[in-house]
Order: C-alpha cells, then structure tokens, then sequence
C-alpha cells in the first residue's frame, strides 16, 4: 500500500474505532506527515518497503534537527502505531519498528535552590511578630528536615523528640521514620512554641499541631505554599519555588556535602532507592567545579596559573 494512503486510512481508523481526541488526533497526524515526508525523500514509496535502516535515519533525521527526545519519541511511536496496524491488518509481513529504540528520556532534574539562596529565604522571615516567628520556624523545619509538604503541615507538637532532636514522621502508607531536625530549626521552633503559637487562638483549646494559621487552626498545604512563594518575592528568588523546593534542596546539599545515597532515602522516606537516585544527576558545572577544587593535577595547575 501507498505511504500516503496508509497514513490516511490509518488515521481514520484512529478517529472511528479508537475515539482518539482531536488534537490527540492532530498530533499523530503531524509526526506522520513528517514521516511520510523522510521516506519520501528517500524514494521510498510503498510501506512494506519501509527498512528497519529508513526507521533509525528518521531519527537521526529528526535528532540532527535539534527536536527533543520527548518529540523524537512520540514520532516513533506514532511511526510504531502506523507499522503494527498494517501488520494486524496483514497489509505488509514485517514491522521495520520492532528492535528500533527511542531516545533515552533524561528525568529532569527538580528545581533546587543555591544555598546562598536558601538562606536568603530563611532570613526573609521576620522574628518580631507571632507569624514571622512562625514562618521563620516552618521553612528552617522544612529544609533541615526535608519532609514533604504534607508531612510538615501533619507534624504535631508531641512529634517532636527534644531531647536527642529527632522528628516522627508518618510518611506515605503510614510507614514511620524518624529525622534529625538540627540547632537551627530547632532553635527556630522553640521561639516559635515560646513567643507566637501561644498568642494564637487554637492554643487555648486542644489543636495539637505544630503550624498554626491566623485563626489558630492546622496550617494547611496552600498556606505552606503562599508562605514560601512570599518569602522566595521577599528573597528576591526570581523563579517559582515551592515547599517542595525545599525539599529537593535538602537532598541535594545533602549529597554534595557527601552524604550517602542510602541515608537520604532513609530521610527522604523513599521505598525505592531508584526514587532518590535522581538526586546524583548533580549540575555539570558543579561536577567541573569539584573536580577542578579537589583532583590533585587540577589543584596544582589552579594554583600555578595564580602565581604564574
């Protein structure tokens, strides 16, 4: 069958039996014109004459074009779609797609904050009245503790183990751990619990959590996101920061201060090290910048091209 002709009856089967959405649709049409175009240019007019080899030019095509590897991967799928109904439909005896791979997909790397910029945040908060207490309290617990917006908003007075300084945290499924919360944060708190807590209303009933909102009540999670998407204006962060940025922040210091891969997942709460693992996938230019610190050579030459 004609290229071009495959193409459209195929996308009609898409429309009729499948029910696929129009731009769902539009989209499959787009990478297939794009395909159809390649083979074309090849001399390549038939689709059982289509190669495993006319496949992989295609991407490579499509690569040297400067298009992501999310756009290359979604052409061949399509391309894929369209080889595997001719086959089902007995219109060819081969699919050239079957050992063809896509691009290998990077997981992008979350935002994090620079420490220089963590600490203009955690000082943006004011420690003169009952919410700045608070909120100073709530983002040093966020980042030394580095638990999901979630579990700081859930954190409750009693969780908090003074003595060895350690949090209980009840983490996705119920499973408990425990957290170092560190001087600062710790610090932090108890001028919280002393100075501003106590002023609020809930503290004269029996709302046992740790954050309290104006009217006395649990923090909830949008107020944990208004206090740090204020704070990062204040800070003069110009990019969106989330609570959750606190908490990439904290795993990824973590392990550039080299802490082990194994303890922050235990930290994290992480069922799966594969979860944590993308914490390693450091900043390139971080990795030059160690290098060049602390490899022996480098340091020599660092240090002759000063005094040179």
């Amino acid at each position: 069958m004609n290229v071009a002709t495959a193409i459209a009856t195929y996308l009609d089967q898409l429309a009729v039996e499948r029910g696929l959405a129009e731009n769902t649709l539009l989209a499959y049409a787009r990478d297939l014109r794009a395909y159809a175009r390649h083979l074309e240019r090849r001399q390549v007019d038939a689709l059982e004459d289509v190669t495993h080899d006319h496949v992989t030019a295609f991407l490579e095509a499509e690569r040297r074009a400067g298009r992501t590897p999310a756009t290359i991967g979604r052409r061949l799928t399509s391309a894929r779609g369209l080889h595997r109904w001719a086959l089902a439909e007995s219109l060819v005896i081969a699919d050239p797609t079957t050992d063809v791979s896509g691009p290998r997909k990077l997981r992008k790397l979350p935002g994090t904050l620079t420490v220089p910029e963590v600490e203009r945040l955690l000082s943006a908060a004011s420690l003169t009245t009952p919410l700045g207490l608070r909120d100073r309290a709530l983002l040093e617990f966020a980042y030394a503790t580095g638990v999901r917006a979630s579990e700081a908003v859930a954190t409750n007075v009693g969780d908090l183990d003074e003595e060895p300084g350690l949090l209980r945290v009840s983490g996705k499924g119920d499973v408990e751990r425990w957290v170092p919360v560190g001087k600062h944060a710790a610090r932090a708190v108890e001028r919280w619990l002393a100075g501003g807590r106590r002023l609020l209303p809930a503290t004269r009933g029996a709302e046992p959590a740790l954050f309290l909102n104006v009217r006395g009540r649990r923090l909830s999670r949008m107020g944990f996101w208004l206090v740090i998407r204020r704070y990062a204006r204040l800070a003069g962060i110009d990019r969106p920061v989330s609570p959750h940025s606190l908490r990439h922040s904290f795993a990824t210091h973590l392990l550039e201060g080299g802490a082990d891969l194994r303890v922050v997942q235990e930290l994290l709460g992480h069922a799966d090290l594969a979860t944590t693992q993308i914490y390693t996938q450091v900043d390139r230019t971080y990795l030059a910048e160690v290098h060049r610190t602390f490899h022996p050579r480098e340091r020599k030459r660092a240090l002759a091209g000063r005094t040179g």
